[in-house]
């Protein structure tokens, strides 16, 4: 054989593909990101305390047993650490197979849950598991979906996000039109699709919070928008709201009542503001440094509910202003970390992925900072790591090892 064929041969066979190993393609390899980790540990390890201080004196009046809630959230906080440590470990590829079908079981639950759900007045939120009336277990779908919408946002927008351009300016007319605007149309649609569900369970917050997270990935992850459209877009979505304020009763009566208090606020203090009144109470008598852990009046009966969407309040009730602004720093920390991941990570799927995760900690976070200081409408969003809710934590928990999970992947990350 000439020498010339030999060495072709030869540069044929270096060229030839690897196989890539089974472990390889399903899990992800390298160390995830500290200072993240921290944070969340810190944050959760905070919340279980915090939740516990505000719902024992509420769980033994309603349930005889004082431990109740922390035995259930510790329960699913141990569930969600697994969850993070295990979802940290996958390969960013096994998470982009897993977004088409996670969307479809979203979808699956929020109709589910329309005609099966647990008897708790008008509201259609929960799955029960067992008996509607006293389940051993609930499922809220609006949790999973979020996290799904998420994730599909993400791959959907990598993989289709790369548009021919040379063909659309060959195109001329309706097709021209249909490849430049198709991806953003399917964006549209889904993401009405889930709100308008979620919207038939009576969970305003639920829909506000998906609304603002895929809108803003959208914004993000879109490139071909311009900007008057995100101009329309946002003086569309403000004479909606004023709409609503005008008028409330289009929302239900729950609703109705908790805006029509916020437009007059303080007229029922024993009424409709009873909850916004005591939440005030508690924040105000905090403080600088607080009552003391434990030492909160306001969970006493007063404020009710208190581990759920105003865990807060006895946040700042017990460890003062300066606490709770401390807390307020770690959730400003484990955004601007989560952003840092994203900037260096080198797959758009990922970047992404971890953009609208750490939005919906960040979202999630002020809204409910703006309800319990009547700076905004009582609407039922919990407090990221604090409020009260298994479905909510263990989905929390598992978003954050899917961050952990880009983390492994990115590029290195000045200290």
């Amino acid at each position: 054989m000439p020498r010339d064929e030999t060495l072709q041969w030869g540069s044929r066979q270096s060229r030839a593909p690897q196989k890539i190993p089974l472990a390889h393609r399903l899990f992800a390899y390298g160390g995830f990101d500290f200072p993240f980790m921290l944070i969340v540990t810190v944050l959760m390890c905070a919340g279980l305390v915090m939740m516990f201080s505000a719902s024992y004196v509420n769980a033994l009046k309603h349930e005889g047993d004082a431990y109740y809630y922390i035995k259930r959230q510790g329960v699913f906080a141990l569930l969600g650490v697994v969850a993070m440590l295990s979802i940290s470990k996958i390969n960013l590829n096994v998470l982009r197979k897993l977004a088409i079908p996670a969307l479809l079981v979203a979808f699956l639950l929020l109709v589910v849950v329309l005609f099966y759900h647990t008897i708790f007045y008008d509201f259609k939120r929960w799955l029960p598991i067992g008996s509607r009336t006293n389940p051993i277990l609930t499922v809220q779908p609006s949790e999973v979906a979020k996290m799904a919408l998420v994730l599909f946002f993400a791959y959907a927008m990598e993989r289709f996000q790369r548009p021919n351009h040379a063909i659309a300016r060959d195109a001329v007319g309706a097709r021209r039109f249909f490849l430049r605007w198709w991806s953003t149309g399917l964006y549209m649609f889904v993401l009405l699709a889930m709100v308008v569900l979620i919207a038939l369970e009576n969970h305003v917050s639920g829909m506000l919070i998906t609304g603002a997270i895929g809108a803003l990935m959208i914004f993000i992850g879109e490139q071909r928008i311009p900007l008057w459209l995100y101009a329309a877009g946002i003086g569309a979505a403000v004479l909606a709201v004023m709409f609503v304020f005008k008028n409330p009763e289009i929302l239900g009566e729950n609703a109705a009542a908790r805006i029509i208090s916020f437009q007059n606020p303080m007229s029922d203090p024993l009424g409709d503001d009873w909850q916004t009144y005591q939440s005030l109470l508690a924040v105000g008598s905090g403080g600088w440094f607080g009552r003391g852990f434990g030492n909160s009046i306001q969970k006493h009966l007063y404020l009710p509910e208190p581990q759920n969407d105003f865990v807060f309040a006895i946040v700042c009730e017990e460890i003062g202003f300066l606490g709770a602004a401390c807390i307020l720093l770690l959730f400003v920390a484990l955004v601007w970390r989560g952003f840092m991941i994203a900037l260096h990570t080198k797959e758009k799927f990922g970047c992404l992925l971890v953009i609208g995760i750490v939005l919906q900690v960040g979202l999630q976070t002020a809204l409910n900072i703006g309800v319990v200081t009547a700076v905004l409408p009582n609407t039922g969003i919990p407090l990221p790591f604090f409020s009260y809710g298994g479905t909510a934590l263990l989905m929390l928990m598992a978003e954050m090892g899917i961050v952990l999970a880009v983390s492994r992947v990115s590029r290195e990350i000045k200290r």
